[in-house]
């Protein structure tokens, strides 16, 4: 990895990508320093001190921290990853939508990246419309006036806005994986946070802990092996070998070659993560703009609340937290067979080995090589998908301990994942540019 960071910047093209990509992560931490117009400064410190717990948590984890100081980027990316997911959703649904997907090439995907931002803009004011009610019983605002909360909403989509135009901006002109990589700053940003909890537990108020000493050197040892599992999976890989016979190429005869197909172990990378966790936090969000107070009330709405905020608070009890990490194992599964097989066509690819004159061994081409393949996809996505499912749930259960854990398996999945995506990314940035020798 310190290698192609190397060779990236000796290479100028690639060199002015890195430059512009930091330039705009600057901009990104930046804005999460600035509050929101109207908001109090003052009190807004005194009444979250810095902490937040139940979806509030999970967003000022992705966010790097801006939602608990009320900055123009509190919402943070979440909009633009629910609207994600119900375009993709709406697509298997309705035909139009399908076919501008798979038949609509570069202008059926500007229509649908159209189509994501508008869903996106509602969404974000539907959440900032949630959040500003939610607190204005907080007192955290300079008044409660009608102009003060348009202020605020609007400078919470703004920056919703803000953030997608960044991600677009490092997908396009920078190394790619623009919103992920928004997603993966915020939450290295809260590392130093982690290093002094760690210091915390060793040197205590009554000195030096031999127990904190310990707790500390199991939570280093525990995340060192989670990395270790994270990056196997996420780089595991079964081969697919795949056969072409000779044929005629203008006047030549190409020989027989031997390739293969890789098919990655956990192909719908983090994705699946950062979709369920989304998915389980709409509903909260919905509640709060009909019930800003909920969390103070029983009864459905109160019901549905506690059981959408227990992914990232420990406060709901037993019973929601048990119900919520078995629906969002499945919601985790689920979406991993949804973004594997949205990814990945078997009935595409066999087409493709079979108009080129490839077969794999042993499997007749046409329909036989796409069940093969489906067959494959299935198992591998199976373990990939309760892999995952189980690295994001086992942190919950640390909730009803004392231990304060900055990173949970949910942050080590995406910071993991994105750091060997946006390796992947440069070494082919690399490797377009004909660079021989650099990937060795």
């Amino acid at each position: 990895m310190f290698k192609t960071i190397k060779n990236a910047l000796k290479t100028p093209d690639v060199r002015k990508k890195l430059l512009y990509t930091l330039l705009l992560i600057v901009v990104f931490r930046l804005g999460c320093y600035i509050s929101v117009p109207g908001v109090n400064s003052i009190t807004l410190n005194e009444t979250l001190n810095g902490s937040t717990s139940g979806i509030a948590g999970l967003i000022d984890m992705i966010s790097g921290g801006a939602f608990s100081r009320f900055s123009v980027f509190a919402m943070s990316i979440t909009p633009y990853i629910t609207a994600s997911i119900v375009i993709q959703l709406l697509a298997m649904i309705i035909p139009s939508l399908e076919k501008l997907t798979k038949e609509g090439g570069e202008e059926g995907r500007k229509k649908i990246n159209r189509y994501t931002k508008i869903l996106t803009i509602i969404l974000a004011l539907v959440e900032a419309i949630g959040l500003y009610l939610s607190y204005r019983s907080y007192g955290i605002f300079v008044n409660n006036s009608f102009l003060t909360g348009t202020l605020v909403i609007l400078g919470l989509v703004t920056g919703t806005a803000i953030l997608m135009w960044l991600g677009e901006q490092i997908t396009s002109k920078g190394i790619g994986n623009g919103i992920s990589l928004l997603i993966f700053i915020g939450i290295v940003s809260r590392l130093p946070g982690g290093v002094t909890m760690l210091w915390n537990l060793i040197i205590q108020d009554a000195g030096f802990s031999t127990t904190g000493l310990l707790t500390a050197i199991g939570i280093v040892i525990g995340a060192i092996i989670l990395v270790a599992g994270v990056v196997f999976v996420q780089q595991a890989e079964r081969r697919v070998p795949v056969q072409y016979s000779k044929k005629v190429v203008g006047r030549k005869m190409v020989g027989a070659q031997s390739t293969h197909i890789p098919l990655k172990l956990a192909m719908a990378g983090v994705m699946p993560v950062i979709f369920a966790s989304s998915f389980m936090t709409f509903p909260a969000m919905i509640v709060q703009i009909f019930v800003p107070d909920i969390a103070n009330k029983t009864g459905f709405l109160a019901g549905l609340y506690n059981f959408s905020i227990a992914t990232s608070t420990s406060h709901v009890g037993i019973g929601y937290s048990i119900a919520n990490a078995i629906v969002y194992l499945l919601l985790i599964v689920g979406f991993t067979f949804f973004y594997t097989f949205a990814t990945f066509n078997p009935a595409e690819v066999s087409n493709n080995i079979k108009k080129n004159g490839g077969f794999i061994p042993g499997i007749r081409a046409g329909k036989p090589t796409t069940e093969y393949l489906s067959s494959i996809i299935s198992k591998l996505t199976w373990f990939g998908g309760l892999f995952l499912a189980i690295i994001a749930i086992i942190p919950m259960l640390l909730r009803f301990t004392n231990l304060n854990i900055a990173f949970g398996g949910t942050s080590i999945l995406i910071v993991v994942g994105v750091a060997l995506e946006t390796v992947q990314q440069l070494e082919s940035h690399l490797a377009m540019r004909h660079y021989k020798g650099f990937l060795e």
